[in-house]
């Protein structure tokens, strides 16, 4: 008799008192997707802690979606999101964190590359005090030109431009508390950035060697296309660290500098012309002055409307531009 291998679960009616919400962004996993449940909630009931995995669907096309759907019916601590195409690991992971319902969220891949049993060091050092642990995978088992060499400049480039040192910024194996991830919106490829976007939010952050295994099914979902995505959004990232509430500080000051410079060449030609009596017209050093004075201008109408822009962000959403972590009460009032 042929053995069903995905056996159900004792239901469970409550979702009350939760725990840990792990999600668990999936793409073309049909094969994963079992072994992966099986192995966090056997982890996460060792624990004794009250969970849930909430698998996202990045719009699958090879059995992951029916699979799911299965296993979201027969067991009590699996919720299936489905989305309804292939949006991407950002929108995925936005999608699990928008349906989590503990205070405490972990993520990771859905490919078994990532160890759940790193789960309770995470949640651990979580409790120390820190809004979010980020996953680094000191033994990768992966191809070393093709993904450790590329992965590795990137990280440094990363931690460069954004001021968070983190050794491994693509590792998906992260806990977050949930009022952090609540104060984000992700778009592009913003989601391997979510250390320097909770950095901005003024969080507490820490790193911790975790497990890594070779892939057992399928192959990888990763290649070189994302690089350029990846670098543009790091610009933006950029920008938002050093002139989130201030970008006129941004044109402004490159708009001063190109006004000024293209003056001071408008002031030595009108010099040439009528002290010195020498043509300007042909000279491509008026082209120059002129463009530069134009384009100064421009920059800081730029940097008027970005500031207005910002303004209307905050204002409209009723969003503060700071991050209280506690307030301390006085014990005696006089």
């Amino acid at each position: 008799m042929k053995t069903d291998p995905y056996p159900p679960q004792p239901k469970i009616s409550s979702r009350h008192n939760l725990q840990v919400s792990v999600v668990v962004p999936v793409y073309n996993e049909v094969e994963s997707v079992p072994h992966l449940l099986e192995a966090i909630a056997q982890v996460l009931r060792t624990e004794e802690l009250a969970y849930e995995i909430v698998v996202v669907d990045d719009g699958s096309t090879d059995g992951t979606t029916a699979v799911l759907k299965r296993l979201a019916q027969d067991r009590s601590d699996v919720r299936a999101v489905l989305l309804r195409r292939n949006y991407g690991q950002t929108a995925a992971m936005a999608a699990g964190f928008h349906h989590a319902q503990a205070p405490v969220i972990v993520t990771l891949d859905g490919d078994l590359q990532n160890d759940p049993a790193d789960i309770p060091n995470l949640l651990a050092k979580l409790e120390e005090g820190y809004d979010l642990v980020s996953g680094w995978r000191k033994n990768r088992q992966d191809a070393a030109l093709t993904r450790l060499l590329p992965s590795k400049l990137a990280n440094g480039l990363i931690s460069k431009v954004t001021g968070v040192a983190l050794h491994d910024y693509g590792c998906s194996l992260k806990a977050y508390r949930a009022e952090l991830l609540a104060d984000m919106n992700l778009y592009g490829e913003l989601h391997r950035f979510l250390p320097a976007l909770a950095f901005i939010e003024g969080a507490k952050i820490a790193e911790l060697p975790v497990n890594h295994h070779a892939r057992r099914f399928g192959s990888s979902k990763y290649g070189l296309s994302r690089t350029f995505r990846v670098l543009m959004d790091l610009m933006t990232i950029y920008f938002m660290k050093r002139f989130l509430t201030r970008p006129m500080h941004a044109f402004g000051w490159f708009g001063l500098i190109s006004t000024v410079v293209g003056l001071g060449l408008g002031l030595y030609l009108t010099y040439l012309k009528l002290f010195l009596g020498e043509s300007i017209g042909y000279r491509p050093l008026l082209s120059l002055a002129v463009l530069m004075v134009l384009g100064g201008l421009q920059l800081f109408c730029f940097g008027l409307v970005a500031e207005l822009l910002m303004r209307t962000y905050h204002e409209s959403q009723g969003r503060q531009i700071y991050r209280v972590r506690e307030v301390v009460e006085p014990s005696v009032y006089e």
